[in-house]
């Protein structure tokens, strides 16, 4: 078994960070075996190292290596891609095809984003880890395969289980050995070593001299969170590598190539909190509404008891009276009403309410609620896109909808 520097030098591995360290053991110990191996990771760590390393320590290293981005290849013809088909099961099917998991016979698949896989295809891939046993595409004929998977992902799996968005027995089948490599953020200590690296292959690449960072450049470049990891950090020494000729980099010019937005380290939310206090806000919102609505309703039914009754109130609206106006202790007698006309043929138009007291009828406008619920949803996407500085995704999250219900609202309401 070759021991761990020397896989560093021959995957061109760079860093001593311990969790690093931890991971690459892993792959080096379960290489030997036939274990499905889950290699997870934030985006840009370097997740296609550890099946090319489980690959080239195995008994299968002289069999194919094939990697497959299975977030890359469109739903319709992921199983075709995987499985193969025979010609004629679809449209443009003008030959028999033979998918990955044949060509790869006795070999590693390393499916890369294996968490956009469709759940149609899951089931596929489930019957290969359990029997290795899989259909063509328009087939009825059950083929044999020997592969070893590896599989890898961004997403958190658990939480993509709990949105039946993945399988929790293909999970289950796929993480037999869970391979978890460290965001660049937790290795500090390696971040300097990684840009001097890649400085120097970019010196190379395009035959110019390398490209060194000053003390005060040193420290920006370990206190920066690189979201984006490994990848970002390669991308932006080739920036510099390329335009900067002045091969001294301090911290003002590193710090021009360092996006503003990821400058700060990313604050945690508590979606689920978050969420509880929008949807108390909203209940309480509809609450208001129906207790006005059914003041107006009593209002309405006042009004008409005393048209209807030439200005008297029935004995039983007389507590309707006390709950509107708490104010109101005295029975009402014979209070007088005005009614006004909008013309000449005396129709009544039903736009006035009649403040009762004990001594007569106040006339007062009525004023119906002019906030009808398009009107307040309107407004609540207004305030989320402000407070989110028209960001749509934080702005949808905050609302609790989906992002794409968040365009049609935005596109129905003109915004």
């Amino acid at each position: 078994m070759e021991n761990l520097q020397n896989i560093k030098q021959r995957f061109g591995i760079i860093g001593n960070n311990a969790k690093l360290d931890r991971a690459l053991q892993k792959a080096i110990r379960v290489a030997p075996t036939d274990i499905s191996v889950l290699v997870t990771g934030e985006s840009g760590v370097g997740k296609e190292s550890i099946p090319k390393i489980v690959h080239a320590l195995s008994h299968r290293k002289h069999k194919k290596y094939i990697a497959v981005n299975c977030g890359a290849i469109p739903e319709g013809t992921i199983d075709s891609e995987l499985f193969g088909h025979e010609k004629g099961a679809f449209t443009g099917a003008t030959q028999n095809r033979s998918g990955y998991f044949e060509v790869a016979d006795g070999g590693t698949i390393f499916l890369d984003e294996v968490g956009e896989l469709p759940l149609t295809t899951q089931v596929r891939l489930l019957r290969v880890l359990e029997n290795g046993e899989f259909l063509k595409v328009g087939s009825s004929k059950v083929q044999k395969t020997d592969v070893r998977i590896v599989a890898a992902t961004n997403l958190n799996m658990m939480n993509a289980i709990q949105k039946g968005k993945f399988r929790e027995d293909l999970f289950y089948r796929l993480s037999t050995v869970d391979i978890d490599l460290p965001p660049l953020r937790e290795r500090t200590e390696d971040i300097h070593l990684l840009f001097r690296k890649f400085a120097s292959d970019f010196a190379q690449k395009y035959s110019m001299p390398t490209i060194r960072l000053t003390n005060d450049a040193v420290n920006l470049l370990l206190n920066y969170p690189f979201n984006g990891n490994i990848r970002q950090l390669r991308n932006i020494t080739e920036q510099i590598s390329v335009i900067e000729q002045n091969r001294n980099i301090d911290a003002i010019i590193l710090k021009s190539y360092l996006p503003n937005n990821a400058s700060y380290l990313p604050s945690l939310i508590d979606n689920n909190k978050e969420q509880s206090s929008f949807a108390n806000e909203r209940e309480i919102f509809y609450k208001i509404m129906l207790d006005m609505r059914s003041d107006i309703n009593d209002l309405k039914k006042l009004t008409l008891d005393l048209m209807q009754n030439d200005g008297q109130l029935k004995e039983d609206n007389q507590n309707l009276v006390k709950r509107i106006y708490q104010n109101f202790d005295n029975p009402i007698n014979e209070p007088k009403m005005e009614i006004l006309s909008s013309n000449t043929n005396e129709s009544v138009i039903q736009r006035d309410v009649y403040a009762i007291t004990d001594e007569k009828i106040e006339e007062t406008d009525i004023i119906e609620p002019t906030i009808s619920l398009q009107e307040k949803e309107e407004e609540m996407i207004i305030n989320a896109l402000e407070r989110n500085k028209g960001r749509r995704k934080l702005a949808a999250k905050e609302l609790g909808i989906s992002e794409r219900t968040l365009y049609r609202k935005i596109k129905q309401f003109d915004l």
